[in-house]
């Protein structure tokens, strides 16, 4: 090889790049090449053709129809549509809580101040297990039976079996309403746009708040109406041993949820409070001065600068919701690794199953930091 030909930067970078890469593909052909040996010498069947056999077990929580004679592959995205479901609503609440946990430590009023620093040092120095397995106690142990379950209002009420709540009985209306709804939020987001639009072009503040809430709310209400007010409340009854109608969240979910929320939000309301703390004190000075009112100053001023210290590491936070939810296997929540540590005890399909938990985890993480991402882009200040 003439070495004159690495000294070109180009050259040498290509050169290392195609070593790199015949070094990792003959480091994967002698492991699969490896396990297949020892598959074989094992009688162990490889592939993922399992996924077609019923799978025999039952599964808690499911979003859609499960049963034990279903397959291991309804199973595996059975457990796959909790880890969603969990993942999302408690990214939700913890982003939510954290901005108002870190609003609260800027407070000038000193009890809200040292309460939620207080809050943020205990929860973020606690191991999340730790929390897990506390809450999953408390519902558990401290909790009372279903016959004496609390009840601090109608139709609602608080057991070692979870929580139970009213529900709005089926009715064909209830879909379009939901229909209408979605609509009116589109609507809204619309409407703050073409408002946004306008002040930055004119100056002129358009009301936006009041014509949200009824894009939001009026269509639904309209349907509603066009199928005669129809509203009938399922509401749990103490059946036995048990409660029947309404909706039941198990202790599991809820335990899951809480921890996830509480632990994650001590983080969010730190990233909150430091982005806040990066906008110059000159410009809200600078906002007062020009007669506009904390609210306007927080969401025109402060918030739009501030977000740009927020969401990257904000963006950490929720994929590390997504993957501590994982913990879920120590309450015996039904999560997607539960399911396949269950699948793999069954079928002994270990270099299968483990390969699908890994493709799976990369993807959630994969797929949510691709929004942050977006999002980021979207709010970030372009200099003129």
């Amino acid at each position: 090889m003439n070495i004159s030909f690495l000294r070109d930067a180009r050259n040498r970078a290509i050169f290392f790049q195609v070593i790199a890469i015949a070094v990792i593909f003959f480091i994967g052909n002698f492991l699969y090449s490896n396990v297949s040996a020892n598959l074989e010498r094992q009688n162990i069947a490889s592939g993922f053709g399992f996924f077609s056999k019923e799978a025999g077990f039952e599964i808690a929580e499911s979003l859609i129809s499960y049963g034990s004679q279903d397959s291991y592959l309804k199973a595996l995205f059975v457990g796959a549509l909790n880890t969603v479901k969990v993942s999302l609503i408690g990214n939700i609440f913890a982003i939510l809580l954290g901005i108002i946990i870190g609003v609260m430590r800027l407070s000038p009023n000193w009890l809200i101040s040292k309460l939620s620093k207080g809050y943020i040092e205990i929860i973020r120095n606690i191991p999340l297990l730790l929390q897990l397995y506390f809450v999953y106690a408390i519902f558990v142990d401290v909790f009372p039976s279903v016959r004496q379950a609390l009840n601090p209002l109608y139709g609602f009420y608080f057991s070692n079996r979870g929580v139970v709540l009213p529900s709005v009985s089926d009715h064909p209306a209830n879909n379009w309403i939901i229909l209408a709804h979605l609509i009116g939020l589109v609507g809204s987001y619309f409407w703050f746009r073409k408002c946004k639009k306008i002040f930055e072009l004119t100056g002129e503040m358009k009301a936006r708040f009041f014509p949200s809430l009824l894009l939001i709310f009026i269509p639904p209400i309209l349907v509603w109406a066009g199928y005669g007010f129809p509203l009938t409340w399922d509401i749990p009854q103490l059946t036995g041993f048990n409660f029947s109608g309404g909706i039941t969240i198990s202790p599991e979910f809820s335990s899951l949820l809480v921890g996830l929320v509480l632990y994650t939000s001590a983080f969010n309301a730190e990233i909150v409070r430091s982005g806040i703390n990066s906008v110059k004190k000159g410009q809200v000075e600078a906002a007062k001065a020009l007669g506009l009112k904390p609210r306007l100053t927080l969401s025109l001023i402060v918030l739009p600068q501030a977000l740009r210290v927020i969401i990257p590491p904000l963006t950490s936070q929720v994929l590390n919701l997504t993957k501590n939810s994982s913990l879920a296997v120590a309450i015996a929540y039904p999560d997607f690794l539960n399911v396949s540590n269950t699948a793999l005890n069954q079928t002994g399909q270990a270099i299968e199953i483990i390969s699908l938990v890994i493709i799976v985890y990369l993807s959630f993480s994969l797929i949510s930091s691709l929004f942050m991402n977006w999002y980021n882009k979207k709010v970030a200040l372009v200099e003129r």
